[in-house]
């Protein structure tokens, strides 16, 4: 279903992967040589289809907020940046960075329910086999934020979540532990960070990867593409929050204007520039809202 474009061309680098908004590259010579370029591009995608039509500097954007994040988190984790000093062909959308050996695990802590989250406990009343109490509702905030693991699905199919039995069983007790304080210390520090700017962070997904016994925070971090943000002074359980993401899109592709049967096997059509425009205007405000910079 991805139908993924061609990655460009970087002199220097070897094209190694393509994710659906990612393109990672292995530096073959220089100060840098052996390090991974990761490359943040304007792709979206919704329902499993990277869209033909792309979201003006959403990359950069993307890249831009990570770093910001791995500032504040800097006391509490280590990260894979080495450098920002990268080709002029992609200069503001990519990093140098470690090349670690990823986790097979979606690290998720939700301190709100939505989501996934919302049908697993509307199913069970549990999410990941945390059980949660009575009565919550979509949107509603847990009592205390839980760490909620994902399988990473191969590309093009769904993440889907795991109870920390079964995180254990994939990579040992100690190093699943580690991983779940890890994400919970990250969700309160950017869950304190984001409040005070007038936004809720609902949930966020992080991957780790490690350099022997040391555990690093890798990807992107914190983004809208990773995480939900929603305006504070909007927050009212038992409906769909707005938020800064790509709903928007979503909302648009299953509606009766662009003509799309979801169950049709088809790819989407192209957005009109009126949701591309409404989109990246909630990526630049979730920039400018968060870090306090003007893009």
């Amino acid at each position: 279903m991805l139908n993924l474009p061609d990655a460009p061309a970087i002199d220097d680098a070897t094209h190694v992967h393509s994710g659906k908004v990612r393109d990672l590259y292995r530096i073959e010579s220089g100060e840098h040589a052996g390090r991974l370029l990761m490359v943040a591009s304007d792709r979206i995608s919704a329902y499993d289809f990277v869209l033909e039509t792309t979201i003006p500097d959403k990359g950069e954007i993307l890249t831009r907020m990570s770093l910001w994040w791995f500032e504040q988190l800097a006391d509490l984790v280590p990260n894979h940046v080495v450098s920002t000093d990268v080709p002029d062909v992609v200069r503001g959308r990519a990093v140098i960075c470690e090349d670690l050996e990823m986790f097979p695990v979606e690290c998720v802590a939700r301190g709100y329910l939505a989501g996934s989250g919302l049908a697993d406990y509307r199913a069970t009343g549990r999410v990941c086999g945390v059980p949660l109490p009575d009565g919550l509702e979509d949107g509603s905030r847990l009592p205390e934020p839980i760490f909620t693991p994902a399988s990473k699905a191969d590309l093009g199919d769904h993440d889907e979540n795991v109870s920390f039995d079964a995180v254990v069983d994939t990579v040992g007790a100690q190093v699943a532990a580690t991983l779940r304080e890890l994400t919970l210390a990250v969700y309160s520090r950017a869950e304190e960070v984001a409040r005070g700017r007038g936004l809720l962070l609902a949930d966020t997904k992080l991957e780790f990867g490690h350099s022997g016994d040391r555990i690093v925070l890798a990807d992107e971090v914190l983004t809208p593409d990773s995480s939900r943000f929603w305006p504070a002074d909007q927050w009212q359980p038992g409906r769909t929050q707005p938020a800064f993401d790509k709903q928007l899109v979503r909302d648009w592709l299953t509606g009766p204007e662009s003509g799309w049967d979801r169950a049709s096997g088809d790819a989407p059509p192209p957005l009109p520039e009126r949701v591309v425009e409404l989109t990246r205007s909630r990526y630049v405000e979730a920039y400018e809202r968060l870090t306090g910079r003007t893009w």
